[in-house]
């Protein structure tokens, strides 16, 4: 990335892992780790030293034992998916040099959605760590709901401590803190919706507050929103949405629970899987799979992503900054 325009250029590739869909990092005893999962049906992760030019593989990928991972989050020391084909959060101990080892535990969801085709069955999107650490939360589109787990760092076994519900249909995929961390956004997938969430890192709750339309009731467009952002000074939320391949532009007030629906832009290409927000705050990556490019907008105080430039990538589905 030029550390000016943040324009992205490819310096390599690396193929040994099938259906890479979603990365995250951790670091080890060595230093820096880049880790993705293996969205197949049998399901695996594995781990990256990339403290060279080059992702050099830590092993071979392990098997998670459950099927479709769609998401990870490191943890106290674990690798915690998000599996969405079994509907189960899968926890993965991890060696000091940062190699994941096998399975320590599995947590399986249970319950169903009205939605027939999606919501027959659990299906986990997302897992993510609380900002205070102490709590793993996932986010199941099959059940309408999001479980808060508390992981036992010596053990490796994950406990559900609380389920918040969410109105039948929405079919959440991800959620994001507040920079405060006193609020989490839900973003539906199956209903194009964000649910203002209050949080309570002590308890270890999660409970609705509010909520947005990404479109007008009745609309009838056949969208499926798929990743919110925040901005770090908490005052813009940005989300991708699908289907009318674009990003909402959302302005959040002062206290974190006003939401509303500002304008929307185009994502730079076809339907944009993920969107990763620079650390500095200043740029915004937009990984458009069906077109197969990351398309980057630059940010100013009126939220509204301006285009950039854009990279030619196969697939693309996530952008991770390690």
């Amino acid at each position: 990335m030029h550390p000016r325009t943040g324009a992205l250029s490819v310096t390599g590739t690396v193929t040994t892992v099938p259906d890479p869909s979603y990365l995250a990092s951790g670091r080890s005893e060595r230093g820096p780790v880049l880790y993705c999962v293996s969205e197949t049906s049998r399901g695996a992760v594995a781990g990256f030293d990339v403290s060279g030019p080059l992702p050099r593989p830590l092993g071979a990928p392990v098997p998670t034992g459950s099927a479709d991972p769609t998401h990870l989050t490191v943890c106290h020391d674990h690798l915690v998916t998000a599996d969405y084909g079994s509907g189960s959060v899968t926890v993965l101990p991890l060696a000091s040099d940062g190699t994941p080892l096998a399975p320590s535990s599995v947590l399986l969801h249970e319950g169903s959605g009205p939605n027939l085709e999606r919501q027959s069955a659990p299906h986990a999107h997302q897992v993510v760590r609380d900002p205070s650490g102490t709590w793993v939360l996932s986010v199941d589109l099959g059940t309408d709901s999001v479980r808060v787990c508390s992981l036992d760092p010596g053990t490796g076994q994950l406990r559900l401590h609380d389920v918040m519900d969410l109105p039948p249909g929405t079919g959440p995929r991800h959620l994001v803190f507040h920079p405060r961390s006193d609020h989490a956004y839900v973003l539906g997938e199956l209903r194009p919706t964000v649910t203002v969430c209050r949080w309570d890192s002590a308890a270890g709750v999660l409970r609705p507050a509010g909520e947005c339309h990404l479109f007008p009731d009745g609309a009838g467009v056949p969208v499926q929103p798929s990743a919110p952002v925040v901005s770090p000074d908490g005052r813009h939320l940005w989300a991708a949405v699908r289907g009318t391949d674009s990003i909402a532009v959302l302005s959040l007030d002062e206290t974190g629970e006003a939401v509303r629906l500002a304008t929307s832009v185009s994502c730079g290409g076809r339907w944009p899987r993920d969107l990763t927000l620079h650390p500095s705050g200043r740029r915004l990556y937009a990984a458009n799979e069906y077109s197969g490019d990351v398309t980057w907008f630059d940010l100013d105080t009126t939220g509204v992503p301006r285009r950039a430039g854009s990279l030619t990538v196969p697939a693309a589905s996530n952008v991770l900054f390690v």
